[in-house]
């Protein structure tokens, strides 16, 4: 573990604010799966400047750093992460005329981005209640839900709702881009190949009767419920693999008789209602869920010839 005195720490705190960097802070608390070490510094970024600063500071001191908001589809290693811990806690909703809203990229879909739009009668964010994710971490993954009811029976992109944002680029130039910037696609977006940085992102909402929004909601929430697991009973990242198409990673891990598989440690467990995903049963180390995301890969690959990807994030040491 790198100690505080190999890191630039006076720059830092000159930049940052002494007061504002927490040393050893644990990570678990801070993931939907509630596993992962302590960081060595933590600095929690509340507006779009302080965001830009401290990946700006961290890119020219050249120490390591890693964005995290909600931990929503990332498992944090048991030995922590070196470097410093951005958390990405950019806050403020804004509605403009149109039916345009500006969220900050710490803001929490749901519910709180969610629940402010669809009480205003703007819909197209309602689809995606009761996934975990920040604003930021949903334009990353492009975030997706297929909506139940059979009248609209199709796969919602938020991409299709996304106006364009502000980001800080990885050249270090803060600058607005459109909806096409982000070269969207299934679970992906420019984000993956580039070190660009959301700071706000403005959305474009259709006005909708809120009794309507509130009635997909329900049922997409029901749907949810009836395959994926209370985050506050069985803490997960969500699906572990990437979709297959055709066939889902799911299907083939249930097919090999794992669904419902316990680690021998009595850990983690691969869900028993959806094989897709990784729950911890209370307790459990990353190594716990590293060792089941193998022998589902080393199983699905033997048995069916198939191999698994995970679409999970693995930060920090293991």
């Amino acid at each position: 573990m790198a100690t505080h005195t190999e890191l630039p720490l006076p720059l830092l705190e000159r930049r940052l604010g002494a007061d504002r960097l927490e040393r050893g802070v644990p990570l678990a608390p801070m993931t939907t799966f509630r596993i992962g070490g302590p960081a060595d510094l933590l600095y929690r970024a509340r507006t779009p400047d302080e965001m830009a600063t401290a990946v700006t500071v961290a890119r020219a001191t050249g120490i390591p750093y890693v964005l995290l908001g909600k931990g929503a589809n990332v498992l944090v290693g048991d030995r922590g992460v070196r470097g410093l811990v951005i958390r990405n806690e950019v806050q403020g909703i804004d509605f403009l005329e149109g039916g345009r809203v500006r969220a900050g990229a710490g803001v929490e879909t749901y519910v709180e981005l969610i629940d402010a739009t669809v009480s205003r009668g703007l819909g197209g964010l309602h689809h995606y209640v009761g996934i975990p994710s920040t604003v930021g971490g949903a334009i990353w993954q492009n975030l997706h839900f297929l909506s139940p009811a059979p009248a609209r029976e199709r796969t919602c992109f938020i991409a299709e709702v996304v106006e364009g944002a502000e980001l800080l680029t990885q050249e270090g130039e803060r600058k607005r881009v459109g909806v096409d910037y982000f070269q969207f696609g299934y679970d992906h977006s420019i984000l993956h190949e580039r070190e660009d940085v959301v700071l706000t992102v403005d959305f474009k909402l259709q006005p909708t009767p809120e009794t309507e929004l509130r009635q997909v909601m329900r049922e997409n929430l029901e749907w949810r419920d009836d395959r994926h697991p209370d985050l506050w009973l069985y803490p997960s990242a969500g699906s572990i693999f990437r979709k297959i198409e055709g066939i889902g990673a799911g299907r083939l891990i249930d097919q090999c008789g794992l669904k419902g598989h316990v680690h021998e440690s009595g850990r983690a467990m691969i869900f028993h209602r959806h094989a897709n995903i990784v729950v911890n049963l209370g307790g459990a180390r990353a190594s716990d869920v590293r060792a089941l995301i193998e022998l589902a890969q080393t199983t699905v690959k033997r048995e069916l010839g198939y191999e698994l990807v995970p679409e999970i994030g693995f930060v920090g040491e293991f």
